[in-house]
This record gives structure tokens, C-alpha cells and sequence, in this order.
């Protein structure tokens, strides 16, 4: 008999999230970590990450709409405050097509939003600059969740529930067996009856011991905290989060949440052949490039760096997600809900695994994240 009856790698969002719905349903868990639990060289530890219904796939929406409540019951659950609502607009000239498709899939699911002129939008978000020919939506469930808060709400209920979380514990191999998969660590062979495995920017060099791949490319996105003048005037819940979609460049914006502050980034960067090869100093011409947007469009926001940070995405090349099973060792589930904006599904995601593990299927429609789409394109 199996020591464990599911093994998961890796405990940033998704893993956390999978630890707790496995372990709430009677199963034995374990959780391994290759480093310390708040380590912040992957993509999950963080003061904050977006939870939105805008996107430009109706498929996303709907999933929120299900994510949404679970964060819900979780706080419930736990006691925790993982939830701010804050609001949140998009903008950018009403023919870019990202930025069309996110209103027509608002539209067509009927999630309320308000579309606005730059000069309503002036008025109602008078920290902001708004070019002559841009279009902003607003959509007030937009919010920001407590990224390190919700990993490790996720690890202690999964604890509560019996499972065993290792940290500092890299797996050395992966062995698939008849019956299950046998995990190799530095101290010990651990088995089970089956693995998911949600190891972001290392998923591949897990996935190759099986002999799968993954088109998966490790970005080094610089995030940059400014301090204003007037901090509580860029704080959650009172300031919006935003989102351009411009021609020269896409960025995010995140109000500042617990005195973090004023968190603004690109949606992207520089590419590594592999993780290893990131390099987590700060780029003073970053940091210029994005003190360049906010003169232009937030211009009190132009204010001292209270801190900067690497954070990784695992980008894939349509930036939809991966989830699903090992073709020919079915005992074997994995997960890239990545492309940098994965985070605020991590607690469906987590029971959506549960299901793959455990039934081989799932009730939710994740045909847009499977793998063979990349082997027919």
C-alpha cells in the first residue's frame, strides 16, 4: 500500500490550493516544496494579486464566476480577509483587440460594467490621465486578493485536514510504478497512489522525467512599489485596480494594501531559457520605463520606489493555461496556470485537480487548457 494516496509538487498557489481540496476529500496528502514555503523566486508569494471577471475569453468568465464564491466560502471557512473589492477599470483605444474583446465578452456574459468616455472617466477617476481617444470600462467587482495570505490559508486548512507539507524538499525523480508513482527527495522515496505536479516555472524539468514537454518560456517580471505623497489616496479598497491595453505596452496597476504600496508593473519581460538563468537584481531601466507610463497616465504615482521584486511568469505561447492528464501514465496530473494571471483561480483550480486526480475528469470546461492543442498548432 501506497504511503500517500496523492504526492504534490510543488506549493505555490495551485499546489496549496490542491493540498486542501485533496485532503478535504479523505485523501492522504503530501505536499513537497523545493524551497521555503514564502519563498519569492517563483510567482505566488506576494502582498497582492488581481481577481477580476474582465477578459477577453468568455471561458475565463465563466470560471470566475465559480472562483469567485469559493474565495468567498473560504474566507468563511477560515476566518480569513483574502477578499478586497476595489474596483477595477480597463482602458486603452477601443480598437485594440484585446481590449474590444474583453467588452464584448463582458457584454456577452452580462457581468455589469459601465463604459465610460475619458472625460467621465476623468471625472470619476480624477488620480488618472486618459488620452483624447481611449475608451475605459469599469467592472466594480474587480479586487485584489492577499497572495501569501490565501497560499498559506490554503496550507494550514490542508494541515487541518491531515495532510503533510515538506519544505526545502526538491524532488530528484519521478519513477512511474503499476500502481502509482514513487517521488525521490534528498532524505526519502516517497509513494503514492498518484502526483499532480504545479511547479510553475520548474514544471518542465519535472514533466521531462515522464517524457513530456511543455512550450513553457520563464519571464522576469520586474514588479515596482511607489510611495506618493498621499499613500491612502492609491489605497484598496478606495483606489481602483486598472489595466491598459495600449499598443506599446500592456500594465497593471494594484492598489497599495496593508502599506505595501502602489504596485505597478508590465504584463511581461524578459525571457530565460530556463529558470536558472533568471536574474532577480533589480533593472534601474526598468523601474525608468515604468515611472514613464505613470507620468503619462498616472502622474502622481511618479513618487519614490518603497521597494521592487522579481516575479516570474510561465508563459505560454496563446497565454491560456495548461491542465491536464499524462497521456500514456494517467496516474500523473500536472498544471501551468500561468501566463501571469493564474493566481485568482488557484482555489478552483485546486478542486478542478482534485477531480482530474482522483476521477480522471472534471465537471468544469478546461478543453481551452489542454496540452494537445499545442501538438496540433
Amino acid at each position: 500500500m501506497a504511503a500517500y494516496d496523492v504526492i504534490i509538487l510543488g506549493a505555490g498557489a495551485m499546489g496549496s490550493a490542491a493540498a486542501y481540496h485533496l485532503s478535504k476529500a479523505d485523501q492522504r496528502v503530501l505536499l513537497l516544496e523545493q524551497f521555503d514555503l514564502t519563498h519569492e523566486r517563483g510567482s505566488s508569494n506576494d502582498h497582492t494579486r488581481i481577481i477580476r471577471y474582465s477578459y477577453s475569453k468568455p471561458e475565463y468568465i465563466r470560471l470566475m464566476q465559480t472562483a469567485y464564491p469559493m474565495w468567498f466560502a473560504l474566507e468563511d471557512i477560515s476566518g480569513e480577509k483574502l477578499y478586497t473589492k476595489t474596483g477595477g477599470i480597463d482602458f486603452g483605444k477601443s480598437d485594440e483587440p484585446r481590449f474590444r474583446d474583453t467588452l464584448h465578452s463582458l457584454q456577452a456574459m452580462n457581468i455589469p460594467h459601465d463604459v465610460l468616455s475619458p472625460s467621465e472617466a476623468q471625472q470619476r477617476f480624477p488620480l488618472f490621465r486618459f488620452d483624447d481617444d481611449m475608451q475605459v470600462v469599469y467592472q466594480a467587482d474587480y479586487g485584489i486578493l492577499a497572495a501569501s495570505k490565501c497560499n498559506e490559508t490554503h496550507r494550514r486548512l490542508a494541515e487541518q485536514h491531515g495532510a503533510t507539507i515538506l519544505a526545502n524538499t526538491p524532488v530528484i525523480s519521478i519513477k512511474p510504478l503499476p500502481d502509482g508513482v514513487e517521488i525521490k527527495t534528498p532524505d526519502a522515496i516517497h509513494s503514492a497512489a498518484r502526483v499532480v505536479i504545479t511547479a510553475g516555472a520548474w514544471t518542465n524539468d519535472l514533466l521531462e522525467q515522464v517524457g513530456i514537454t511543455l512550450p513553457l518560456t520563464p519571464l522576469r517580471v520586474q514588479l515596482a512599489y511607489f510611495e506618493p505623497e498621499n499613500l491612502a489616496d492609491y489605497a484598496a479598497p478606495d483606489f481602483p485596480v486598472f489595466i491598459s491595453h495600449l499598443p506599446e505596452h500592456a500594465m497593471y496597476g494594484i492598489p497599495s494594501y496593508a502599506g505595501s504600496g502602489l504596485k505597478v508593473a508590465f504584463h511581461g519581460g524578459e525571457p530565460a531559457k530556463h529558470v536558472s538563468e533568471i536574474n532577480y537584481a533589480p533593472d534601474d531601466a526598468r523601474i525608468e520605463a515604468i515611472r514613464r507610463f505613470s507620468r503619462r497616465h498616472l502622474p502622481g504615482a511618479d513618487a519614490p520606489l518603497k521597494f521592487t521584486r522579481i516575479c516570474l511568469y510561465t508563459m505560454t505561447p496563446d497565454e491560456d493555461f495548461i491542465m491536464d492528464i499524462h497521456p500514456e501514465y494517467p496516474q500523473i496530473v500536472f498544471a501551468s496556470p500561468c501566463s501571469g494571471h493564474g493566481f485568482k483561480f488557484s482555489t478552483l483550480f485546486g478542486s478542478i485537480l482534485t477531480d482530474l486526480a482522483l476521477t480522471g475528469s472534471t465537471a468544469y470546461d478546461i478543453s481551452l487548457f489542454r496540452m494537445n492543442r499545442f501538438e496540433m498548432a
